[in-house]
């Protein structure tokens, strides 16, 4: 099951028969909840965009900085490095102009990481392109996670290779080119949920019941939130009066912070989402908050903290916003599966199949294209977004300037 698996995001489709974790799981989501707990005791009502970002990455605790399984069949969700060679591959062949543009210095930075088949993958690539980086930076929030990559890429890579790569506690502080790629980093970022009562904005908190349990209030949003809210209406016009979804105001500062030092180089972003018109359309009343759980998409936020992955798609204009105020050069916009294609999927698979002799093995490598390009599964929810700076783009990225939907922006 895919990360992006419901098909819609109104929470009645939503899988609601969640295995109960075990005795130690709920012992270790108490401890965070015990945290959450004391906090809005001692500070009052908690936007939910800080709810969300205990959640997933409280020390130690969050979702994403402790130490449980996420990717993967034995995890919550499948991520598309994890359905085969393909995926890297194609972005590797997507980027490495941008690498040689930068010369012998360049860096590849990879927000995240997963379980370090991206970066294995994409290396493999890149070495047999004559792209190679200099430095292959992992910026991963996880301590757990980031020694299980650091294992795996260690048995994966020639040591030549292995080298290469660098695990990072924040973004570059100096100057540096080269190519920052994120793939499902954005869904994850703390969002704030807002809602229309009489015209009026409110944001969504979380405070503890008559039972100490968490629950969810509406309060009057302030003037961050508010703007950021009329700035959508002045696009869209005024939501309805009960019409929830999400925003993240705080993303031009994201962006800013983890490009302030590139001098020169790419920024790839893939995620799902959608354009602002189609994010907040009338039917998408509730907004796109999704939590996946052991392979089971479900709407509860609130669900055993810590154990549990919480997202909500990407308003890719608002990412289009973010990368202007930043001075990027918007590259292309386009779907997972008509980047992918730009990027050389089919030449990709066809080499991979002519290399196999096993049947299952061929079997496989269809099936992954199918995952990763078809409407259905990974192939329209998945959008791509790609900047430049001090590049020429026109030169480097002729076949994804192509394939270029911004008007749909």
């Amino acid at each position: 099951m895919l990360r992006d698996s419901p098909t819609c995001c109104n929470h009645p489709i939503l899988n609601t028969q969640l295995p109960a974790p075990s005795p130690d799981e709920l012992a270790y989501s108490q401890r965070l909840i015990a945290l959450i707990r004391e906090e809005i005791a001692s500070s009052g009502p908690m936007p939910f965009s800080r709810f969300m970002e205990r959640c997933l990455y409280a020390p130690g605790l969050g979702y994403y900085s402790a130490g449980c399984l996420k990717f993967g069949k034995a995890g919550d969700f499948v991520t598309a490095p994890e359905l085969g060679a393909l995926f890297a591959r194609c972005n590797a062949q997507a980027l490495a102009p941008a690498l040689r543009a930068c010369g012998e210095d360049a860096a590849f930075f990879e927000l995240g990481g997963g379980s370090g088949t991206f970066a294995r993958d994409c290396l493999l690539q890149l070495q047999k392109l004559g792209a190679l980086p200099k430095h292959y930076w992992l910026l991963e929030p996880s301590a757990d996670l980031r020694e299980r990559q650091r294992a795996f890429l260690r048995d994966a890579l020639a040591p030549e290779l292995f080298v290469r790569v660098e695990w990072l506690d924040r973004p570059p502080q100096t100057e540096w080119s080269g190519v920052l790629f994120a793939n499902e980093v954005l869904d994850a970022l703390p969002v704030t949920r807002f809602s229309i009562d009489d015209g009026e904005i409110f944001e969504e908190h979380v405070v503890l019941d008559a039972q100490e349990n968490f629950t969810r209030i509406d309060r009057p949003a302030d003037a961050l939130v508010a703007g950021a809210v009329r700035h959508v209406q002045d696009q869209l016009g005024r939501f309805s009066d009960g019409y929830r979804s999400e925003a993240l105001p705080q993303l031009p500062w994201w962006i800013e912070a983890i490009t302030q030092s590139m001098r020169r180089g790419a920024a790839l972003f893939l995620d799902y989402g959608y354009p602002r018109r189609e994010f907040y359309l009338p039917e998408r009343s509730d907004g796109t908050l999704v939590c996946h759980y052991r392979h089971r998409a479900h709407g509860d936020p609130l669900l055993h903290p810590g154990l549990q992955d919480i997202t909500a798609f990407v308003d890719f204009t608002a990412l289009a916003e973010a990368g202007d105020a930043c001075g990027f050069e918007r590259v292309s916009y386009a779907t997972q599966a008509a980047f992918l294609i730009a990027a050389g999927l089919e030449t990709a698979f066809a080499e991979a199949y002519a290399a196999s002799n096993d049947a299952v093995a061929r079997y496989a490598l269809a099936n992954e294209v199918k995952r990763l390009t078809l409407p259905g599964e990974m192939g329209e929810r998945f959008q791509t977004m790609l900047f430049a700076r001090g590049l020429d783009a026109q030169e480097l990225f002729a076949p994804l300037i192509e394939i270029d939907r911004s008007e749909r922006l």
